[in-house]
């Protein structure tokens, strides 16, 4: 499912399409592991850590790699990357989100977590919050959530669902939920699941949130 592999070969001219297909793929993938499995449950966790002590805890030395997601009274999760060759990797560390690659080829920043996992904390999130990422090498990168969006899967069991947007009543295809959520200008998307009454796989939760400028970083301190 939605694993095809590419040609080990291909022409100049059938590179953009394939590269297309590919992100596509990847999407549709997170789209649907992400589906939430009753046989889960996630644990009461300790009090949180302050953002120094998260910082010493997921640091690695490695300079480019996101290793930490902090929002204050919110959540502190070590972020993990996906292997090699999978892309719709999500991980079942009940205290972990995955980065997703996909994002990364666009030139932003995703991160999936299971929502009866690390997902959970994604609802609690709020317009203005900060979230604060955590790099290996322990410098931080600062986000303001901006958007919170919620879509409806019309065929939840299906990789290939059509979305509806809940606010504004619009249906979008897997290719234009995509491009909403992680083309455009750099910003950070956290993606999970919705559960509505006993349906497990009900929609998707998108938190958009934009890198926070040293104009914003001085207002907020």
């Amino acid at each position: 499912m939605c694993s095809q592999e590419k040609e080990l070969h291909m022409s100049s001219r059938r590179q953009p399409a394939q590269l297309k297909k590919q992100i596509l793929a990847a999407f549709l993938l997170s789209l649907f592991i992400l589906t939430p499995a009753p046989v889960f449950a996630r644990e009461q966790t300790d009090a949180l850590p302050s953002l120094q002590n998260f910082i010493e805890s997921v640091k690695d030395g490695s300079i480019n790699t996101l290793r930490g997601i902090y929002v204050q009274n919110v959540m502190a999760f070590p972020v993990v990357q996906q292997p090699s060759g999978n892309p719709g990797y999500v991980s079942a560390n009940p205290a972990a989100v995955t980065q997703f690659k996909m994002a990364a080829k666009m030139g932003n920043i995703g991160l999936l977590a299971h929502n009866y996992l690390a997902g959970a904390d994604f609802s609690k999130l709020k317009k203005n919050d900060t979230i604060t990422l955590v790099y290996g090498d322990g410098h931080t990168q600062s986000f303001i959530v901006d958007d919170i969006l919620e879509y409806q899967a019309l065929s939840p069991l299906s990789p290939y669902s059509d979305f509806k947007d809940l606010a504004a009543q619009k249906t979008l295809t897997a290719e234009q939920l995509f491009n909403k959520v992680y083309r455009g200008d750099f910003h950070l998307t956290l993606q999970t699941c919705i559960q509505k009454d006993d349906d497990l796989s009900w929609g998707r939760l998108f938190i958009i949130a934009k890198p926070v400028s040293d104009k914003t970083a001085a207002f907020l301190n």
